[in-house]
C-alpha cells in the first residue's frame, strides 16, 4: 500500500550531523507502557547515562502524577482536607497550568478534574473490579459529576500552589504520557544527543536526523481494519499524539465504552470517531489536543481545529467503512 508524505512547512532544516556520534537504541517500561529512544548521542555519552536519565524523568511523572500510586503527590492532594494549600514542583505544575488552559479554550472539554468519572466508569485507580462493574445509575452518575469541575481549582500561578476545594480529584490521564514525552526529549538534550525519535506508548517525538540523512519517518497511527492508504511524517521539531476508542475500552451491558470520558456529561464519548491524531510542537499539548478533539466529535472537532491551526487527522466509522477528515493546518504538510 503507498504512503501520503508529509513535511512539516514551518521548520528550519535539521542542523548538519557531527562526525563523531553513535546511535543508541534503548527501551524500557513505565506507567503501565513501554518507553523507546533512538538517539545520535556523543560516543563518550554511553547508552547506560542516556537511559538513566531517561528514567529518572519518568519516574518524576509517576512520583507526582501517577494516580495509580497512592503516595504520588496528585494521590495525596486527592486525598488532602478541604481548604489546605500545596505547593507544587515544576513539573507538576506546568500540567496543571496547562490542563486548566486546556480546560478554559475548549469550554470544559478537557478537564483535569475529572478522577471520581474516570473510576465511575472503571479506568481508574480506584476504581471497582472491571468483571463487577455495572453501569452507574443516572443519580450516582449526578452525584459524582458534582464531584467535577475545573473551576473548582484555585490555582496561585505567582506562588505556584495549588487549594485542595474539597473532593477534588485531579486525574491527569490526558495530558501526562504527553508531558513524559517531552521530559524525555529534554532528558536527550541534557546528554548531548543530537537527533531522536523518543516514544512513550504511543506518543512520540523526534529531532533531526538519521545517521544516513533521512528524517525519522513515522507512520500515523490509524484504527485497525482501515485500509486507506497510511501516511507518514518527517518528524522533526514535532510530537504525535493519538487518542483512538481501539485503544482501551471495557465491554459492558452490550455496549463498548471507551475510556475518553466527556466532562460535559459524565460519560464517555459516543461518537463515530475511531481515533484522532494531532501534530504539535509539545507533545503534552498534542496529547491534550487529541483529547479534546475526541471529546468534541468530527463537527465541532475539525472547527476548533481550523480556528486555532491544529493540525490534525479525524478517522470516523461509517457504515461502509472508515472516512478520514485532515485540517488545513495537516493538509498543508502534504508534500
Amino acid at each position: 500500500m503507498s504512503h501520503r508524505v508529509l513535511i512539516p512547512v514551518d521548520l528550519q532544516a535539521p542542523s548538519i550531523l557531527p562526525p563523531d556520534v553513535a546511535l543508541r537504541r534503548l527501551t524500557g517500561q513505565t506507567m503501565g507502557t513501554t518507553w523507546s529512544v533512538q538517539a545520535l548521542a556523543p560516543r563518550s555519552v554511553t547508552p547506560q547515562t542516556i537511559a538513566a536519565a531517561i528514567e529518572a524523568q519518568l519516574q518524576r511523572v509517576i512520583d507526582e502524577m501517577s494516580t495509580w500510586e497512592p503516595d504520588s503527590l496528585i494521590s495525596r492532594f486527592n486525598h488532602a482536607p478541604a481548604g489546605s494549600w500545596h505547593a507544587l514542583p515544576q513539573a507538576f505544575f506546568t500540567v496543571l497550568d496547562a490542563a486548566l488552559t486546556m480546560a478554559v479554550d475548549s469550554d470544559g472539554a478537557f478537564d483535569p478534574t475529572i478522577g471520581p468519572l474516570v473510576d465511575l466508569w472503571g479506568f481508574g485507580a480506584g476504581s471497582v473490579a472491571r468483571e463487577a462493574l455495572c453501569l452507574p445509575q443516572p443519580a450516582l452518575l449526578e452525584r459524582t459529576r458534582q464531584r467535577c469541575g475545573w473551576q473548582r481549582i484555585l490555582l496561585d500561578r505567582a506562588q505556584r500552589q495549588v487549594q485542595q476545594a474539597g473532593g477534588v480529584h485531579l486525574d491527569f490521564s490526558g495530558i501526562a504520557k504527553g508531558y513524559a514525552v517531552d521530559l524525555v526529549a529534554q532528558a536527550l538534550r541534557d546528554c548531548a544527543c543530537v537527533s531522536w525519535l523518543a516514544e512513550v506508548g504511543g506518543e512520540l517525538v523526534g529531532e533531526g536526523v538519521k545517521a544516513d540523512g533521512q528524517p525519522w519517518w513515522v507512520a500515523l497511527e490509524r484504527p485497525p481494519q482501515d485500509d486507506h492508504p497510511g501516511m507518514v511524517v518527517a518528524l522533526h521539531g514535532l510530537a504525535i499524539a493519538t487518542s483512538g476508542d481501539y485503544r482501551r475500552y471495557i465491554d459492558r451491558d452490550g455496549q463498548r465504552l471507551a475510556h475518553t470520558i466527556d466532562p460535559r456529561t459524565g460519560t464517555p464519548v459516543r461518537t463515530a470517531l475511531a481515533s484522532v491524531t494531532v501534530l504539535h510542537r509539545q507533545c503534552m499539548v498534542a496529547d491534550a489536543l487529541a483529547t479534546v478533539l475526541t471529546v468534541l466529535g468530527e463537527e465541532a472537532g475539525l472547527s476548533f481545529a481550523r480556528e486555532r491551526g491544529i493540525a490534525a487527522l479525524f478517522i470516523s466509522r461509517q457504515a461502509n467503512g472508515f472516512r478520514e477528515s485532515l485540517t488545513p493546518a495537516l493538509a498543508a504538510m502534504l508534500a
